[in-house]
């Protein structure tokens, strides 16, 4: 299927690795050009190179917390690609606790990277979209957002906030020729969520964990988590020309865990 890429320019944050990566490779293969941006520079570098072979691409080290960093990002976009048309935030964090447990500085650092950081970014880039009557923006949400999860309190929270933030900016920009939308995954197989059950085993023990692992299946109509490469799909999608009318959607990815 012809997806209107050729030549169009997409900005991934947290695209060195996992959902990132993944939808970065798809749109590549359809004829983007890339700006993987992670904040572990070396990361980038090493994926924008892999993808070179395909399309031009260029690794960035930035933090989307800090304001800063997200200037220079663009700013090395615009410079080697002249703008940005589509803009895919994928950069995140991940804590497990139980809300009781947790503090002001896990709070405040979920909320720094996976809410702060999508707004500072769209601030950053969307002027150029609206300004060229061009864009795709995509961001990730999760599906603990709109349904709860117990021990990802305040990551759904800001992930809420996200929802919220990309719905009303849809409408704000709406006759500009931009389109903003939601991918809300389930559980997905990404390095975060590796870590995350790593450490539940360490914790659990195996036998426990295994009993974990069966319950969590079990409520997953499609008998199997999510793969990187299954977001990448939706988001390519609605990076592409083919969602041109779509716009303040969620698109939930989670092989029926959720249907709200």
């Amino acid at each position: 299927m012809e997806m209107g890429l050729e030549g169009k320019v997409a900005l991934v944050t947290g695209g060195a690795r996992g959902i990132g990566f993944a939808a970065a490779r798809m749109m590549a293969a359809e004829g983007a050009k890339l700006v993987l941006v992670d904040i572990d520079g070396d990361a980038a570098r090493k994926a924008a190179e892999e993808l070179s072979a395909t399309t031009p691409a260029l690794g960035v080290a930035a933090d989307i917390s800090n304001r800063d960093d997200v200037k220079r990002m663009v700013e090395s976009a615009v410079a080697q690609f002249g703008g940005i048309d589509i803009f895919v935030n994928s950069a995140a964090v991940l804590d497990d606790k139980l809300f009781l447990d947790s503090n002001v500085e896990d709070w405040q650092r979920m909320l720094n990277v996976c809410l702060y950081g999508p707004m500072t970014c769209l601030k950053a880039i969307l002027p150029g979209m609206v300004e060229r009557g061009y864009g795709r923006v995509v961001c990730l949400a999760s599906d603990s957002a709109r349904i709860g999860q117990a021990r990802l309190s305040y990551y759904a929270a800001a992930k809420a906030g996200v929802i919220a933030l990309i719905k009303s900016v849809a409408q704000e920009v709406g006759t500009s020729g931009v389109t903003l939308n939601v991918v809300s995954p389930g559980a997905t197989n990404t390095p975060l969520r590796i870590a995350r059950e790593n450490s539940l085993l360490a914790q659990m023990g195996e036998e426990k964990y295994a009993r974990r692992q069966k319950s969590v299946l079990k409520m997953y109509p499609t008998g199997r988590i999510g793969e990187p490469d299954d977001i990448g799909s939706a988001i390519l999608f609605l990076a592409s020309d083919r969602a041109s009318w779509i716009t303040g959607q969620v698109l939930s990815v989670n092989g029926g865990f959720a249907m709200p």
